[in-house]
């Protein structure tokens, strides 16, 4: 019979702990705010939409090859993205041209990951909910081949 007790009450601790860390429907419209920010703030060049998407400690990365072939990982700060959007890189291409599609892959608790595609490349996005917002953690990216 103490078994049993203990056995339920792990079963029940765990059922309430995995039900408070569920994602909520308000979670998906935010991270998608999220994506839209970071999406569109590029294209358009701003950086207040940008910055309210990501993390102050970002880490973006690629995977990139010197003329060699050998491989290194470059690394941009939220520093260096908010400058290349004031820069305007974004707003370069045409509004009939921008492409501006996610998709959420998972969201557990504070924890989420998108893929998002955009016109000349792609990111894997993860983002955390910090501060009761979701915002932008980690990118890693490449171009698109085709």
């Amino acid at each position: 019979m103490k078994k049993h007790l203990v056995v339920s009450s792990v079963f029940l601790f765990l059922f309430l702990s995995n039900t408070s860390r569920a994602q909520t429907s308000q979670d998906s419209v935010q991270i998608k705010e999220t994506c839209f920010n970071y999406l569109e703030g590029w294209y358009e060049g701003n950086a207040e939409r940008m910055e309210k998407a990501i993390h102050p400690d970002l880490a973006k990365r690629i995977v990139r090859a010197d003329p060699q072939g050998r491989q290194r990982l470059d690394q941009m700060s939220a520093l260096t993205l908010i400058q290349f959007v004031r820069a305007g890189y974004g707003t370069k291409i045409p509004k009939e041209e921008q492409i501006k599609e996610f998709k959420i892959l998972d969201i557990d608790g504070n924890n989420a990951s998108v893929k998002t595609i955009a016109k000349g490349f792609y990111d894997y996005i993860h983002l955390a909910k910090y501060n009761g917002e979701w915002k932008i953690v980690n990118v890693l990216w490449d171009f698109k081949k085709n």
